[in-house]
């Protein structure tokens, strides 16, 4: 198998879908400029205003987990904090504090050593995955612990080559179902988090709205950003996503203090949902980083043992490794840096990058951090190089001391920019040939179950699977790479990972 060399990738022929400089607005830097050789601007079809417009897009729809993070991992007190097994929390300002940290260097270091326009943060599953079942067995120090070691196998993966490899054995029918899906995915992430669809208490498991009506003034504000985007962007409006947020943001507030609508809760269930868009308080703190080498490295392997241990670190692993690699590719796609066969520039870099993100995640106790989906906002608007990535890491470091401003912006605001994007990322379904069962069954699988289990890792894993089966059972064994059922089998035991727990917990 050979691995992708970044010596290689440096001069790698741009992709031919790649976006063309514009014929108008902002002039792009001359070619000879620092910037412009060090990031490939105007080799990437780019210019400096696309790049720091999609920084700010990229924040701004990211910006979310400063707020979200510190309520899934801490609180104010142990009374309203997930509490591990010795009785331990963590503090929602130092989970806040170190979240920022950690985003904003990682993300600089994405954009200057991958150059890609990736945003890197706290990941959701990880985090909702540690709060709820890890720290029923372990302590919070502990739990990091284990992060740790998961961002070191993910490096050693990628200096290695192994993940590579694993990307290189991907169809590339089934890369594009992987971008298909993620559309989907941030789609329905929209919807819920907009409250524009809500679980249904006795009919189908999803709704409109409440009983099937849109009855929440937030909501609305959402809808009418989502249109408002889509013109814009319909248009082909510079900074339209940008201004879009801008604006619905604006319209927010406006109706916030009018309406004194206020944050949603059990006896409020149309407000405004994780943030309230007004301005209170102070507008800078210095941050607590407290947290920061506040972890133990093998201390879960002596308080439940190596085996149990072990199959936390395998679930991290795969959860990580595997939301990463779709992610990346749905990104690089969208953002026109992808060649034909589904890789990227800098490949491995950015592999071996993120995998540090898990590292820092850990050793900071803000959770494993890992590329975000939400980039393609900034994608959207135009970044296509790492310049964009150190412009939203900076801002990440900037929302450590300004958390009252980043938390101006509501959910229902950048809802509206996630369901945007998905609709862009759908035009990848065209590189997938439906009229052949053998590969639409696999990617149609691929493509419902991200947005169907609220997993990225679940849907590539159902792919991998079908795929590796189908092809052999229709006689094309030969066509399915080896590395395919190397990983199938090893999602057969992430998706069995629960009675496996059960069997060694007994």
């Amino acid at each position: 198998m050979t691995i992708l060399d970044n010596s290689h990738e440096e001069h790698s022929a741009p992709s031919p879908r790649t976006p063309q400089p514009a014929t108008r607005g902002p002039r792009p830097p001359a070619p000879d400029s620092f910037l412009d050789r060090f990031f490939q601007i105007t080799q990437r079809g780019s210019t400096l205003a696309r790049e720091f417009r999609g920084g700010l897009v990229t924040f701004f729809t990211m910006a979310y987990i400063v707020i979200l993070n510190p309520l899934i991992l801490g609180g104010f007190s142990a009374d309203n904090a997930p509490t591990d097994v010795a009785g331990g929390w963590l503090s929602a300002a130092q989970v806040g504090a170190v979240t920022g940290l950690t985003a904003g260097v990682m993300t600089i270091l994405f954009g200057l050593v991958a150059n890609l326009p990736f945003g890197l943060a706290a990941g959701l599953g990880i985090n909702s995955f540690l709060a709820v079942s890890v720290i029923q067995e372990v302590t919070w120090a502990e739990a990091m612990g284990l992060v740790v070691i998961n961002g070191f196998l993910i490096v050693l993966f990628g200096i290695t080559g192994a993940r590579t490899a694993i990307f290189r054995a991907v169809p590339k029918e089934l890369k594009a179902a992987i971008t298909v899906g993620i559309g989907l995915f941030i789609a329905f992430i929209g919807f819920v988090d907009s409250g524009f669809v809500k679980a249904s208490a006795g009919g189908p498991p999803v709704q409109l709205g409440n009983g099937g009506s849109i009855t929440s003034v937030p909501t609305l504000v959402f809808i009418i950003g989502l249109l408002a985007m889509g013109i814009l962007v319909a248009r082909k409006v510079q900074g339209g996503l940008l201004i879009g947020i801008v604006a619905t943001t604006f319209l927010a507030a406006v109706v916030e203090a009018a309406m004194k609508i206020g944050p949603a809760t059990e006896t409020n269930p149309g407000g405004w949902h994780l943030n309230t868009p007004v301005l209170s308080g102070q507008l800078v703190s210095a941050p607590d980083l407290g947290l920061v080498g506040h972890f133990d490295l093998f201390g879960a392997f002596g308080r439940i043992g190596a085996l149990a241990a072990t199959m936390l670190v395998f679930t991290l692993v795969f959860t990580n490794f595997f939301d990463a690699m779709g992610t990346m590719t749905g990104l690089a796609k969208s953002a026109g840096v992808a060649h034909k066969d589904g890789t990227f520039p800098r490949l491995k870099s950015a592999f071996i990058v993120e995998g540090f993100g898990a590292v820092a995640g850990g050793a900071t106790s803000g959770s494993s951090n890992t590329v975000y989906i939400d980039s393609a906002a900034g994608i959207g608007e135009g970044a296509r190089t790492g310049l964009a990535s150190v412009v939203t890491g900076v801002l990440f470091l900037g929302s450590m001391f300004l958390t009252p401003l980043t938390s101006v912006v509501p959910l229902e605001v950048a809802a509206a920019a996630l369901v945007v994007v998905g609709a862009m990322m759908m035009a990848q379904i065209r590189e997938i040939k439906f009229s052949k069962f053998s590969v639409a069954l696999p990617a149609f699988l691929t493509i419902v179950t991200m947005p169907l289990s609220y997993s990225i890792a679940n849907g590539i894993g159902v792919g991998f699977i079908s795929w590796a089966v189908i092809g052999a059972a229709s006689g094309k064994a030969k066509k399915v790479h080896p590395l395919m059922w190397v990983v199938s089998a090893g999602f057969l035991v992430y998706f069995a990972r629960g009675p496996i727990n059960l069997l060694l917990g007994a």
